[in-house]
Formats: structure tokens, C-alpha cells, sequence
């Protein structure tokens, strides 16, 4: 791909590109967040109205990071394949992550992010618990947007919880000692997030390489070798042409004309698909007739219609699973084991008939274009499945903090846990979006050009391994992350194509692990800042 097109795909241009696009969420942004100010006045009867408007900036601001950086990452696949441009996954991320974060997002957030610190252990002023949670939003913000500059996906999971656990450090120190302040920490869950750092690239790489190798032997290796077949029966039919021609300009004027006539019978013959070889009277179109034989034997579209509806009605099931047990986990819907499998087992069928169907519709295309418009549809419905889950999930990296700052605003005490109103939501759900747009291409260049090369059908394998693994860890309860499994997704399938950039994966896999302790320095530095100032 030129360089050209991955700037046009990747968006690429100066940070701030301020195209139409760019002005209309930048406008966008600005008025919804100057609405949510306006009404969230109202909502905390107006108290201490300038902790209220930087809380917010500070948590629209963590909310643009985390578009420019995990939505990012989510849809590097699907850009890099070529099979979006960043214009079409910005209107997928727009409709599916708003709507995971508005409808399944949660009506009530815990107020201490995944249970990582206890502050019961000691007093804390409803004060000083806003400052915690105002030097967590600025200091993971600041970190994913140094690490979006860089092109690095990070975890924005171990961001939040890296500073809150500094803020809370820091709080505790100032005041009942260090020894009472890491008390404070649960270490087990630390230890967890550390154990995410192996074990989630880990997981995705490995079934993404399983499922690309097999991907790549019954789909796109047959296609290789068909295409092959087929071009030597084209090549034959161009010689068979060339012979007959020869042929025809040596026979008489009267000859030329009884076989023009003959010819033109075998055509009118021919353009009736019930006709009999045995009608054709010519050499030329007997020869026609032998060579389309030849390809009709061949079967050029088995692979893509015996092998790719299963695979696509796998993918179905589990991105089905996965928005059943994480994407709409918050509306409580209360299945049975035996409600969901029958729910699964019936988007696998329809699906399976639906790719059937339409890869039976595609015989009369060129192979690898078939081959092509098939990984990208099934594709974008991965995508689109994995943005949905992202929103109803990962928005709580910034909701969560910001609405328990609120609720103190609002109540004056610190609850455990805190409500969520539907206009903050929608609010940060731009503030994605609009992250996505503005700083986002780096790490969209890094996951879908830089590390390995990605085309449809490595896209969708990436995409579904990653989607498999966070259902599997969602069922088991393992500590793993949504960004590192689709890193390790990419690594996978670059092991299957011999070609994966670990000179670029090494500051990857460094920011990984200091994501947690930057974010807590940033967090305790911040912290600090906000009770001097205020």
C-alpha cells in the first residue's frame, strides 16, 4: 500500500487536522460538553462549581484519550486491511460505542475502579476523595496521549487503575504514614494486572495464529492454487484463439463464410444453457465448451462456500457470547445457560446460511475479489460487535471516576457506588469518538501496518481471536486485557506470515509494564497539586 493511501486510510496528517470533519466535533465536543457543564449545575445544585467544570474537562479529556488510543487499537485491523477508512470506522465507532456506552454501560458504577484500593482503612474527606479521582482522569489521560503519540496501544484498564492506586498512595501518606498507605493497595489484583501482561498477548497470539493457519491453508492457499488453474485454462483459451484465428485467415473467402455461419449457430446454441456439447458444430466453441468444462470441474469457489460459512458462524456465536456476557452484562437480562445456547445457536445458523448464501452469490466474481468482499463483511460485523462490548465496558475507565466525583458533588458524602446519568455518558461517548478522529491514526498506523501485514481475512482472524479470548477470560474470570489480546491477536498472525516488527513491539511491551507505575507517579504528582490549589 503507498504511502498515500495509508495517510488517506489512517487519517494521517497533522494531529490537529482540522478538515470539515474535524470542525464539526470539534463544534460537537465543545457543545456537548458545554450542555453537560450547564446541566450538571443543576444536577449538583451548584456546588463548588470550579471543581465541577475541571472535573469535567478532566474527564472529557480522559474520554478523548481513550478513543484516541483503545478505540484506536480496536479498529487498527479493520483500517489497516483497507476493508474501513478511518471516515467508515469513525461512523461504526460513533453508532456502536456510543450505543454500547448509552445502552449497556451501566446505570451505577462502583466508585473505586475494580476494587484495587481499600480506602476504608482510613477517614477520607469527600475532598479529598474528588482529588483522587480528578488526578486519576488527568494522569491516565496524559499518559494515552503521550502513548498515542508514540503509536503505542496501551491498556486503558491499567491506566485508571495505576493512578488511582497512586492518588490513593499519596492520600495515605500525607495522612497515616507510608506503612498504613500501601496497606491500603490490594496487591493480589496488582499482581493480576501483572500476570495480564503475559498471559493476555499470550492467549490472543495463539489462537490467532491456530485459526489464521487454517484460515490460510483451506481458504486462501486453495484460492492460490485455483487462481493458478484458472489463469493457465485463460492462458489456453487466449492460445486456442489465437490458433483458430490463424487457421480461419487461411481458408477461402467461401470457407470464412460457411464457418462465420456455423460459428454464429454454435453462439445462438451456446447462449442456451440447456444446450448438449454434442449441438456444437465448430472447433472453436467445442473448444470453448471443453475449457469452461475444465473450470466448472475445478471448483473454484468450494473453499469459500464449504469452509467460510462455519467459520464465519463460529465468529457469530462468540461475538454473540461476548455482547451477551459483557456488551449488554450491565442490563442484567438474567439468561439461562440454555437461553443463551439456543440464542447462540440460532445467530450461528442464520449466519451460516446468510454467508452461504452469499458466497454462492459471488461465483460469478473474480476469486480472490470474492474471497476479498467475504473476510471484509464478516469483518465489519466483528469490528462493530467488538466496538459495542468496548463501549459498554471501557467507557468506565472515564465514566467511572467522573460520576463518583459527581455524586459527592451532589450528595456531599462518598457512597460505594455512584450513578451514572445518560447525558454523561453521551457526552464522553463523543469525546471518544472525536479521539478516535484527532489522535488516533498513530496507533491505528501501528496495529494495522506497522507490526505485521493485515488484509481481510488475517483482519477478521485477528479480530475474532481477540473477541474468543476476552469471552474465555470473561467466562474464567482471568485478568486480561481487551488491548493486549489484539496486540497479541496482530503478533499471531504475523507468525503465520513470517513477518512480525519486534523491533517495534519492544517499546510496546515497555510501555505495557510501565503504564501502571507512570500513571501512579502522574496521579500522586497531580493529587498533590489539587489539594495545594484548592
Amino acid at each position: 500500500m503507498s504511502a498515500e493511501v495509508q495517510a488517506e486510510n489512517t487519517g494521517a496528517g497533522s494531529p490537529f487536522d482540522l478538515t470539515r470533519l474535524g470542525l464539526v466535533f470539534v463544534v460537537l465536543l465543545v457543545g456537548v460538553t458545554a450542555y453537560f457543564i450547564y446541566w450538571a449545575f443543576g444536577y449538583t445544585e451548584g456546588h463548588f462549581p470550579t471543581i465541577l467544570v475541571l472535573a469535567t474537562l478532566f474527564g472529557v479529556f480522559m474520554a478523548f484519550n481513550i478513543g484516541g488510543n483503545d478505540v484506536a487499537n480496536s479498529f487498527g485491523t479493520s483500517v489497516g486491511a483497507g476493508t474501513l477508512t478511518i471516515q467508515q470506522a469513525l461512523a461504526i465507532a460513533a453508532i456502536f460505542e456510543v450505543s454500547g456506552a448509552v445502552i449497556a454501560g451501566g446505570s451505577v458504577t462502583d466508585t473505586i475502579r475494580d476494587g484495587i484500593v481499600d480506602l476504608s482503612r482510613i477517614a477520607v474527606e469527600p475532598a479529598d476523595f474528588i482529588y483522587i479521582m480528578m488526578s486519576a482522569l488527568i494522569a491516565a489521560a496524559l499518559w494515552l496521549m503521550f502513548a498515542s503519540n508514540r503509536g503505542w496501544p496501551v491498556s486503558t484498564t491499567h491506566s485508571i487503575v495505576g493512578a488511582i492506586v497512586g492518588s490513593s498512595i499519596t492520600l495515605g501518606i500525607l495522612s497515616s504514614g507510608s506503612d498504613t498507605a500501601f496497606s491500603l493497595v490490594q496487591w493480589g489484583k496488582v499482581g493480576q494486572i501483572v500476570i495480564s501482561w503475559v498471559l493476555s498477548p499470550a492467549l490472543g497470539g495463539i489462537i490467532a495464529y491456530f485459526l489464521f493457519r487454517e484460515i490460510k491453508k483451506h481458504v486462501l492457499a486453495y484460492n492460490e492454487a485455483a487462481e493458478q488453474k484458472l489463469e493457465e485454462i485463460r492462458q489456453e483459451k487466449r492460445e486456442h484463439a489465437r490458433r483458430h484465428k490463424e487457421a480461419f485467415e487461411r481458408l477461402s473467402e467461401i470457407q470464412q463464410i460457411s464457418y462465420t455461419h456455423t460459428m454464429a449457430r454454435d453462439a445462438h446454441i451456446m447462449a442456451d444453457r440447456d444446450f448438449e456439447p454434442e449441438d456444437l458444430e465448430s472447433d472453436y466453441f467445442r473448444g470453448l465448451q471443453k475449457f469452461e468444462r475444465q473450470r466448472k470441474e475445478l471448483h473454484p469457489h468450494r473453499a469459500i462456500e464449504s469452509f467460510v460459512p462455519p467459520i464465519a458462524a463460529v465468529g457469530a456465536m462468540v461475538i454473540a457470547g461476548m455482547l451477551l456476557s459483557k456488551g449488554l452484562g450491565n442490563l442484567k437480562l438474567d439468561l439461562s445457560l440454555l437461553q443463551d445456547g439456543l440464542i447462540l445457536a440460532m445467530v450461528g445458523a442464520i449466519v451460516w446460511i446468510a454467508v452461504y448464501v452469499f458466497a454462492r452469490a459471488l461465483k460469478e466474481r473474480q476469486l480472490g475479489r470474492a474471497t476479498f468482499l467475504l473476510f471484509s463483511w464478516m469483518q465489519v460485523f466483528t469490528a462493530a460487535g467488538f466496538a459495542f462490548s468496548h463501549g459498554s465496558n471501557d467507557i468506565a475507565n472515564a465514566i467511572g471516576p467522573f460520576a463518583a466525583i459527581l455524586d459527592v458533588l451532589r450528595t456531599g458524602n462518598v457512597g460505594q457506588n455512584a450513578p451514572v446519568p445518560t447525558i454523561a455518558m453521551v457526552t464522553f461517548g463523543v469525546a471518544l469518538i472525536a479521539g478516535l478522529w484527532f489522535i488516533g491514526k498513530n496507533v491505528i498506523q501501528t496495529v494495522g501496518h506497522n507490526l505485521t501485514t493485515i488484509h481481510p481475512a488475517s483482519g477478521f482472524s485477528a479480530e475474532l481471536s481477540a473477541s474468543a479470548v476476552v469471552l474465555l477470560a470473561s467466562i474464567l474470570g482471568l485478568p486480561v486485557s481487551s488491548t493486549h489480546i489484539l496486540i497479541g491477536s496482530v503478533l499471531g498472525i504475523g507468525l503465520v506470515n513470517n513477518y512480525t516488527n519486534w523491533n517495534l513491539m519492544k517499546p510496546i511491551a515497555f510501555a505495557w509494564v510501565v503504564t501502571l507505575p507512570v500513571a501512579a507517579v502522574l496521579a500522586a504528582i497531580g493529587f498533590v497539586a489539587l489539594r495545594a490549589v484548592f
